[in-house]
Order: structure tokens, then sequence, then C-alpha cells
């Protein structure tokens, strides 16, 4: 097995990526086991790097060293290739598929994750992409969009930078059209606050907005949340990111393997973090569709949870 890791330079506000180099090549120095070591230069290159390493056919674990966008990218560089198994070291603003294991330690060290075992993962087609995580279009999208401009900021953490991003979107529109079609059944126009298709419980910073989401069960959890007045959501967001929301009577979740979404305006869609426009989309649950490197104390939260 080769190892490969791709450190984006920027993610995250901490030095501790500076220092992630050196303590690869200490963990390695003493081990007869190949790895290298690579950093991106420009938005997409993680992608191509990834793809580059994946394409020389032998087995080889990539480490996506970074936030969500950066293993946004090492999973569109890789899917595809059966040779290629993905890791994640969390050293970005926000790693929300990770806190499904509530053991960033465990991910931070070399030792355990080399210890770890290979087990498959669901992936979200979206579109031509590929996420891990989840989707959404709405005012979540909107944040997610507003997000980008607060967390390269000095001092705003990945979960303020999300809370700041709300504050921005609360003061604009809220609600929008959407035409919903969920495994094939047509869920007419609904005016909704947001639609979320999810992976696994966590986006956004810490929101569980799929509290029964397990990135393994061969299922996405779809979330809809009917547009209501500003008091409400003030009163909502709390209960939302605690994962509260389920007996609400605005808040529609279902379990589905795919889901259709159709507007008249051209609308920021939330793609594990990164955001696109459109006027239309699709997502659609790909089984198993990933190898994934998990350390020994998320294989066990995962097996308490399948």
């Amino acid at each position: 097995m080769r190892y490969v890791f791709i450190i984006n330079p920027v993610a995250g506000k901490d030095k501790g990526k500076e220092k992630l180099s050196d303590a690869i090549k200490n963990f390695f120095k003493d081990k007869d086991l190949e790895f290298s070591i690579s950093f991106s230069d420009y938005r997409g290159n993680i992608t191509e790097i990834a793809r580059s390493e994946a394409e020389k056919g032998d087995d080889v674990t990539i480490f996506a060293c970074g936030g969500e966008g950066t293993s946004f990218e090492v999973l569109n560089g890789i899917y595809g290739y059966d040779n290629a198994v993905m890791g994640v070291i969390p050293c970005g603003s926000a790693n929300d598929f990770l806190r499904f294991f509530d053991c960033k330690d465990s991910f931070l060290d070399l030792e355990q994750q080399l210890e770890g075992e290979t087990v498959s993962m669901d992936i979200i087609r979206a579109g031509d992409k590929y996420c891990l995580n989840g989707c959404s279009v709405g005012m979540d999208a909107i944040v997610a969009k507003n997000m980008i401009l607060y967390k390269n900021l000095p001092f705003v953490s990945g979960g303020l930078a999300y809370k700041l991003a709300i504050i921005k979107a609360f003061l604009g529109k809220i609600g929008l059209k959407l035409k919903l079609k969920l495994d094939n059944i047509d869920l007419g126009e609904r005016d909704c606050l947001f639609a979320v298709i999810s992976n696994a419980p966590f986006y956004g910073g810490g929101f569980m907005g799929a509290p029964d989401a397990i990135p393994n069960d061969n299922i996405l959890n779809f979330t809809l949340v009917d547009t209501i007045s500003r008091l409400k959501i003030l009163h909502f967001l709390p209960v939302y990111e605690k994962g509260k929301h389920g007996n609400l009577s605005f808040c529609t979740m279902k379990e589905c393997s795919k889901l259709e979404i159709e507007s008249d305006l051209e609308l920021p869609i939330n793609l594990d973090g990164e955001v696109i426009m459109a006027k239309s989309f699709d997502f659609e649950l790909i089984k198993n569709g990933i190898k994934f490197l998990l350390p020994q104390k998320a294989l066990k939260k995962l097996a308490l949870n399948v």
C-alpha cells in the first residue's frame, strides 16, 4: 500500500497544518512504507493530484488533509478507481462528516489511522460531482455561500462563520418555491426555507440536520423545512442544531435514494460546502461508492449505529 497526503495550505486557521508535513515525515522515517506529500496550488488542484495518484493503478490510500472542501476534491479525484482508498486528516475549518464518528483525535493520529480498516461508504452523486456528506438548497445553501465571506477572517472558526452567515441570510429574502421529486414521486411545488439531502448527520459547522443518517446504510436522508416567519426561525435554529426537529409540523423527514429539484430562478446549491448556481439539479445515492479508511474507534462508532 502506498500513502499519499494532499495538504490544502489554506484550509483552517491554526498553524498545525504547517507542521503536518514534518509530522508525516517523522512518522514514516523508520518505516518501510512508501509515502508522498503534495500541497495544492489552486482551486481544483487537489482533484487533479488525487486523480493522478489513483491513475497509477497500484493500491493507494489518499489522505485529504484539510476541511470539507479538501475532502470534496479528493473524492472527486478518486471516484471510480477501485485501487484507491480515501482517508481524512482533519485540519480545516469544518470537518462535519467526521463528527458522526466522534473521535477527531483518532483521525489526527497517523498510527491509529494506519492501524484502522477500510470500509465502503455511500456517497451522493450531485449532477456530475460526488459528495460524501450532504447537499442543500434554499437558506442553507445561501448560508454556505455567505460562509465563504467569513471563514477566512481572523479568529473566526468554522462554526462561528456559519452562524455569521446565518445572520446575513436571515436579513435577506426568506423562503423559495421549489418543485420537488423524491424517488420519482412528485411532491409538487413547495414553499420552503430549505431542503437537504444527507449521507451523514452533521453539516454547516455542527448542525444536525439529519440525526438518523448513517454514512454506510445504503440510504440517504431528506429534510424539508417549510417557509416560516423570522421569529419562528430564531426559535427553530437551536432545535435544528441539536437534531430535535423531527416532530415539528413544518419539517418533513424521509429516507430516499434520489432527489430532483427545479426552480424558476437560478439558486445557490451547496455540495459539501462547495456552492454552484443552477435552476435544476438532481441527487442520487451511490451505494458503497468509495473505500474509506477508518481508525478503530471510528469503526466501533459505525458498528454501533448500523
